[in-house]
């Protein structure tokens, strides 16, 4: 007797945001990159349609990483010391997406000034004809100023500017406004924030095909099933109709598995560890891999190898 598959379907959908922007459109970008769109939960296609699926983003430095595992730069090799040749070698390891990470100083100890950011994402666009994400240091006052510098740079590229906190969002938002560009909102890993936060930045008058929902995640062994659970939270309240939940989500797995011991130790650990080099791209992979089945549309890796086993991964399941 045939076994009846039981069919779950849902009355809302995850919005279809695009990031980049072709000559015809604007942009220079060889080609645009469109996350989201699905109506039901990761990979149930016989459930419904995933249009779009989960995108892989490299992370550059704008100059070499201090705080990176020697595997990670060994990996890239000399292309770190300059992030024009970086964002090629991303591409050329198969990124959906280039992002580029801004840090709060130079080399030498120098801040890091408005012109710089500017002179920064002009070398990476130039560089790959990727989508690019720009992300600030990570200190209000910096990030405003960097981020509206880099968000006139590329005004008509549609790229995501990040990071959009409450305590900061309203420049930030106010510069993707006036250039055409996405936003990236990051909340604690909690429904109602990132609710709340998707709320504010609307309120400001962006639409909400450009703004991508941030939830934060954990690494692999150190709380990715909270964040996990938060993810799959969200991804049901957008199916269920949640206007305000309905956007893509990016997380960054690749920052979350590399400052794990696991990853980052390869002296002084357990035999039964194994290979500190398999172990750490395992690490990265495994985490990606969870938050894909949790509902990511942008996952940010750092390891060229990782990039490779987590495309396979999602190319098995659409495949199916």
């Amino acid at each position: 007797m045939p076994v009846e598959i039981p069919v779950e379907q849902w009355p809302g959908r995850v919005i279809e945001e695009t990031i980049g922007a072709t000559p015809a459109e604007g942009g220079t970008r060889s080609r645009v990159v469109k996350v989201g769109g699905e109506n039901t939960m990761p990979f149930m296609l016989t459930d419904g349609e995933m249009p779009n699926p989960p995108r892989i983003a490299i992370e550059i430095a704008d100059r070499r990483p201090t705080d990176w595992s020697p595997l990670l730069l060994e990996a890239w090799g000399d292309v770190v010391d300059d992030p024009a040749n970086w964002a090629k070698a991303a591409e050329e390891a198969g990124a959906d997406l280039v992002l580029l990470q801004l840090s709060l100083t130079r080399d030498g100890g120098k801040p890091t000034t408005a012109a710089d950011a500017k002179a920064l994402t002009r070398a990476v666009l130039q560089a790959t004809g990727l989508p690019i994400l720009v992300f600030g240091p990570g200190q209000v006052d910096a990030d405003n100023e960097l981020l509206v510098a880099v968000a006139e740079e590329a005004a008509g590229e549609r790229i995501v500017l990040g990071i959009c906190e409450e305590k900061n969002y309203r420049t930030i938002v106010a510069a993707a406004l006036a250039n055409g560009h996405l936003v990236n909102g990051r909340t604690a890993m909690d429904v109602n924030l990132a609710k709340q936060l998707n709320i504010l930045i609307a309120d400001m008058g962006l639409p909400l095909d450009r703004i991508v929902m941030d939830p934060t995640t954990a690494g692999l062994g150190y709380g990715i099933e909270y964040g996990y659970s938060v993810m799959e939270r969200l991804r049901l309240a957008a199916l269920q109709g949640d206007k305000m939940t309905q956007l893509p989500m990016l997380v960054t797995p690749g920052f979350e598995a590399w400052r794990q011991k696991e990853a980052k130790v390869g002296e002084g650990v357990p035999a039964s560890w194994g290979d500190w080099r398999q172990r750490a791209v395992l690490w990265e992979t495994l985490t990606a891999s969870n938050l894909i089945l949790s509902g990511a549309d942008i996952l940010v890796l750092r390891h060229p190898e990782t990039v490779k086993r987590v495309r396979a991964f999602i190319e098995r399941l659409m495949a199916k």
